[in-house]
């Protein structure tokens, strides 16, 4: 479901689970996979990327949510919302620069946990990124609204949330939110690479992780109530 290596500074998250679908079973096994992260110290930066080339998670398991079933695999289905929004809050805020590499399609709930990861590298000849939920019934939670606003430059935002834009590889690349679209054979490697790079970043984890708690923990900087000048003159 998910396995996860080191290799050096770097730590490769697979996730292994046919088309990734989103259920507390999943949610639990990433949940695993993040306190081994955190138990770790010194230089290093994750990577996640998926074992099948046709979809890095394509979104909620729908069929277990609708599934009338208490012995589904997929698990708790009523402490499913808790501990799915509690995960992606943990990679977004995770002590450690994180790089997704999105070697498949990301829909709705895949979409999001990509990003939440600091970096995004995409496959630049196949594959979708979108927020599909309002296709399906559904609407985009007020916290994924937040994560989206912080992480997708407005003009963009707004195809992504109220259109649902399927991007594409280079248009994301082009919109600004994923830093760059590779062929799918350069992807992983590209990954890692860049995971490397950043690793020396969290050498202090506490003030990596102080960082992104500013950004986008509780009382954030970017949702102060005042502006930058009356902070910068304000601050003791």
């Amino acid at each position: 479901m998910i396995e996860l290596e080191r290799h050096d500074n770097v730590f490769v998250l697979t996730m292994t689970e046919g088309e990734n679908r989103w259920n507390t079973t999943f949610t639990r096994a990433w949940a695993n996979a993040l306190d081994e992260v955190e138990a770790s110290d010194g230089p290093a930066a994750m990577v996640t990327v998926s074992g099948n080339e046709k979809f890095f998670s394509n979104g909620l398991d729908l069929d277990w949510l609708s599934a009338n079933d208490p012995d589904h695999p997929g698990g708790d289905r009523d402490a499913f919302g808790a501990e799915f929004m509690n995960v992606m809050g943990r990679i977004m805020t995770l002590q450690v620069p994180t790089i997704a590499a999105v070697n498949g399609h990301a829909f709705g709930a895949g979409f999001m946990s990509a990003l939440c990861h600091d970096v995004r590298l995409m496959r630049e000849d196949r594959g979708f990124m979108c927020a599909n939920e309002l296709q399906i019934g559904m609407t985009v939670p007020r916290p994924e609204i937040a994560l989206f606003r912080h992480k997708i430059p407005a003009p963009a935002f707004h195809e992504t949330i109220m259109l649902a834009k399927r991007w594409t590889g280079p248009a994301a690349a082009d919109a600004g939110f994923v830093e760059a679209a590779l062929p799918l054979d350069q992807l992983r490697d590209a990954a890692i690479t860049r995971a490397a790079e950043l690793a020396p970043l969290a050498a202090n984890r506490e003030n990596y992780a102080w960082q992104k708690e500013a950004i986008y923990g509780e009382n954030a900087a970017l949702n102060e109530p005042h502006g930058a000048a009356h902070m910068l003159k304000s601050h003791h």
